[in-house]
């Protein structure tokens, strides 16, 4: 089964150290994973600042700068891997570093079917 662990947190609570162990860290997850099989894609996102957000209502599309919410904790980054079940996708977010300061929500992929 496919997961995205989504990664929530405050952009502010990091310092540039602790934001390059994160890193290194996480990537000795990934290696791991990619290793097992387990491992799809991963990649942090640039700050909010940088982000745009696009509503269409009416056939008009609304482009409005930054997230849609307004919260301390942004989407920051996600994994996407490819596990057994729940259980083997909680084990693995909790040993990421980003779930020590914020919030990895997982949620299972909906298999799309397969094109004509």
């Amino acid at each position: 089964m496919q997961y995205m662990l989504l990664i929530y947190g405050d952009e502010n609570s990091w310092t540039e150290q602790e934001r390059e162990e994160c890193m290194l860290e996480s990537m000795k997850i990934t290696d791991e994973l990619a290793a097992q099989g387990k491992y799809i894609a991963a990649s942090p996102l640039h700050p909010v600042s940088m982000a745009t957000s696009l509503r269409v209502r009416d056939g008009k599309r609304q482009i409005t700068d930054g997230p849609f919410a307004e919260t301390t904790e942004q989407l920051g980054g996600y994994y996407l891997i490819d596990v057994a079940d729940l259980d083997e996708a909680l084990a693995i977010a909790s040993r990421l570093p980003p779930a020590k300061k914020g919030t990895v929500e997982i949620r299972p992929l909906f298999p799309l079917p397969e094109p004509n």
